[in-house]
């Protein structure tokens, strides 16, 4: 059953899925660029600088002792000596590190765990847990990643807010994209970390029978299912993107109506009656909903990138986070419409020409998606694997591969032997494991085969094909697109031509009534 289950995502439509899904993200990214264009034509904010944009009370008042000319307005401001500036990122990016290695331990933390369990399941009493112990191993430690990621992100908002409000940024613009940074890079890490060890690390330094590497030398090392790696990582990102998901919702609409709910009812204790709340203005209506979060929509952005992240980064190995991303974001934006109009107060608006330094992480996770995936079909799945038998060692080698029955004998060929006679416990005769080894009666006994060697070499070739090629279609698919549309380019070069012509005539009209001021004769062109 879980190689039929696994079989669905792991065939040879997930290398054109992946590709796929890497130009879907370009394409999205470049009519993004399209739409941030017309967007900031229509609120006239094309020739908006950041320049106009006011320093921070803060900033001033900590550098309020140190001047410089500023070389585009020309005015005396305030200004961060270079190092001091240096020291204070040297404070932040030694935080972020160690923030991260925070996240790398909690993870060895769950590996340990998994190492344990899968002791106590596989001896477990109840027949149903010890017959499907891989699976209540990786379901159990899925759950507590993500109370263990919930847990810690509380943590790494405010371990971002310091080391931002530390490096004291110049303008609200520098602050946001530097608190966006950290919040990303903590929270990406807290979410992925699992996710990769389960895709590259699960069951690659397992050892083999008789030869199995042991953590602390006391508990051994976990494989993958016998059905393959990529079952555990496509439950493992199942559990976490719908939780997360779910947790998200609530998080967005169901704490603001407890506490607007909680404020109330504290209103009633006061002697305030509901007929006394409706009689209220208005504007005191809105005055008793909840605030605005400090960062403004910087949850909603974190919330959308690591969404698409999902999306992008490991779609090969979980097909269904398209659908499951579509499906949150249909509810979400009635769930958003609502929060924004009855549980928020109105937020203040802000001017900005772009979406600042999200399009840059939108892009960097465009590219490692590119990657991962190339790794994903390479390493964790079996495509490999099967190629290289269909066109070697099976039965059509040297025909070409036609027909499922090229891949006649693949599982046999893909067990090595085990004489269980070397365990010293009495058994005889010899079992089955995933692996490419000599049998123990060959010259060299459980060393690797010519075929492991095969398969290795058509692996690191087709990453090399595969990233070469996907990043050849993202580039020249972003030179096809335009970032700006062309009715909206010729409306840019309309608006400037009639500027010019209302200058010329404007200076034309003032030279002709100094002429007539002096006496002089004048024609219908320029002097």
């Amino acid at each position: 059953f879980f190689i039929q289950v696994t079989h669905l995502f792991d065939n040879g439509g997930t290398v054109f899925f992946a590709i796929f899904m890497a130009i879907w993200a370009t394409v999205f990214l470049e009519f993004w660029k399209r739409r941030r264009a017309v967007l900031t034509y229509d609120w006239d904010l094309i020739d908006w600088e950041d320049e106009e944009e006011e320093l921070r009370p803060q900033f001033e008042a900590k550098y309020s002792q140190v001047e410089r000319v500023n070389p585009i307005t020309g005015k005396p401001e305030p200004f961060q000596p270079f190092p001091d500036k240096l020291s204070r990122l040297m404070v932040s990016v030694s935080g972020i590190f160690f923030m991260i290695s925070l996240v790398l331990t909690a993870v060895f933390a769950v590996v340990v765990y998994r190492l344990v369990a899968m002791e106590q399941f596989a001896s477990f009493k109840w027949y149903f847990i010890k017959k499907y112990w891989q699976f209540a191993t990786s379901g159990t430690g899925v759950c507590i990643n993500f109370m263990i990621i919930m847990s810690l992100n509380v943590v790494y908002e405010k371990v971002a807010y310091l080391l931002t409000d530390l490096e004291h940024p110049r303008t609200e613009s520098e602050w946001e994209n530097s608190f966006a940074l950290k919040m990303f890079l903590f929270q990406f890490v807290n979410l992925n970390s699992s996710i990769f060890y389960i895709a590259f690390f699960l069951g690659r330094f397992a050892g083999r029978p008789g030869k199995y590497n042991k953590l602390f030398n006391r508990w051994r090392l976990e494989e993958c299912h016998p059905s393959g790696c990529l079952i555990d990582l496509c439950l493992q990102m199942g559990v976490i993107m719908v939780l997360k998901q779910m947790w998200n919702n609530f998080m967005e609409l169901g704490y603001p109506l407890l506490q607007n709910w909680w404020s109330r009812r504290k209103m009633k204790r006061r002697g305030q009656s509901v007929e006394n709340k409706i009689s209220l203005p208005q504007w005191e209506k809105d005055w008793n909903l909840q605030p605005m979060n400090l960062h403004g929509l910087m949850d909603e952005y974190l919330e959308m990138v690591l969404q698409f992240g999902f999306t992008t980064i490991f779609v090969a190995a979980f097909p269904l986070a398209p659908l499951l991303a579509l499906l949150n974001n249909i509810i979400e934006i009635r769930l958003d419409a609502y929060k924004f109009v009855t549980q928020w107060r109105r937020p203040m608006p802000a001017r900005a020409t772009d979406i600042g330094i999200w399009y840059g992480i939108l892009e960097g996770i465009g590219v490692l998606a590119v990657i991962t995936n190339a790794f994903v079909i390479a390493i964790t799945s079996d495509y490999i694997p099967r190629f290289v038998y269909a066109y070697k060692y099976g039965p059509c080698t040297d025909q070409g591969y036609r027909q499922e029955k090229c891949l006649k004998g693949y599982v046999n060929s893909s067990l090595s032997v085990f004489d269980l006679s070397e365990l010293g416990m009495g058994y005889s005769g010899y079992c089955r494991y995933r692996d490419y080894r000599a049998p123990p009666w060959s010259s060299t006994p459980y060393e690797f085969t010519l075929q492991f060697w095969h398969v290795l070499a058509a692996r690191l070739a087709f990453i090399i094909v595969f990233e070469h090629l996907v990043f050849g279609i993202k580039s020249f698919i972003a030179y096809l697109i335009p970032d700006i549309p062309k009715d909206l380019c010729d409306r840019m070069r309309r608006e400037k031509y009639l500027v010019q012509e209302m200058m010329y005539e404007a200076e034309l009209e003032h030279l002709q009534r100094e002429r007539k001021k002096n006496g002089k004769q004048y024609h219908h062109e320029w002097p």
